[in-house]
């Protein structure tokens, strides 16, 4: 599911939204999460999940073309942790109907 089709999903269940004011909802609570992750904060949504951030270290990697070693930077990556409800209902919903795996 893309923004759009979250957005058009949001405007058609609830009729006296319009998709502008959907649009500017679903922009602002991303907004609001991107927000309280670049302060360093924890951002949890009860039934739905959390976000949070994980540290990688700077590290030594590889150019994969040429082998040749290069320095990874530390950084700071968001994570997101489903919640128990999201979990259940997936996995509720994948047992009904199992998932092709990507290829």
């Amino acid at each position: 599911m893309t923004r759009a089709d979250l957005i058009a999903a949001i405007a058609s269940r609830f009729p006296t939204l319009t998709v502008k004011d959907t649009d500017i909802a679903v922009k602002e609570i991303l907004d609001a999460i991107g927000r309280a992750l670049a302060q360093g904060d924890r951002v949890e949504i009860r039934g739905f999940g959390s976000f949070r951030l994980n540290y990688h270290p700077a590290r030594a990697g590889r150019n994969p073309r040429t082998g040749v070693a290069v320095p990874v930077h530390e950084k700071y990556v968001p994570h997101f942790t489903a919640g128990k409800e999201l979990r259940e209902c997936v996995e509720a919903s994948v047992k009904d109907a199992p998932l092709q795996q990507a290829a």
